[in-house]
């Protein structure tokens, strides 16, 4: 029975994503070997939670002899709006307006942050017709 997925990748989860990410698909050896000096994890370590993230449909496999081949199922984009969609529901009562004034008031955002989030809002403005 497949595992249920949290709403969110794990820290864990989350480096080995980074790794395929990148590189399109790799072996356990070769997510060990990225992940080993910076994290110290062992190739076990890695295979468990490779496997976790197989059960919960995060990446797919193919077999190459008797390596498998992991790839991500989840792209990059689908892991970060499903994270800060839970992050909205979790500690901004869903209200994107919050998250918004939380981020200019206590991120410290810069006149270039300021400026892109102006931009963007304006192009999805115009995308919309100018409807609030």
């Amino acid at each position: 029975m497949a595992r249920t997925s949290s709403p969110t990748l794990t820290e864990a989860e989350h480096r080995i994503m980074s790794v395929l990410w990148t590189r399109g698909e790799a072996s356990v050896r070769d997510l060990t070997d990225a992940l080993e000096p910076r994290y110290g994890l062992a190739y076990t370590t890695v295979l468990t939670t490779v496997r976790i993230m197989a059960d919960k449909g995060y990446v797919s496999f193919r077999k190459e002899g008797r390596a498998h081949i992991y790839a991500p199922a989840l792209s990059q984009e689908g892991a970060q709006r499903t994270a800060l969609g839970s992050v909205l529901k979790s500690f901004f009562g869903g209200s994107p307006q919050r998250l918004a004034q939380h981020l200019v008031e206590d991120e410290a955002l810069s006149l270039d942050d300021i400026e892109a989030l102006r931009a963007e809002l304006l192009k999805q403005q115009n995308k919309t017709g100018g409807e609030s």
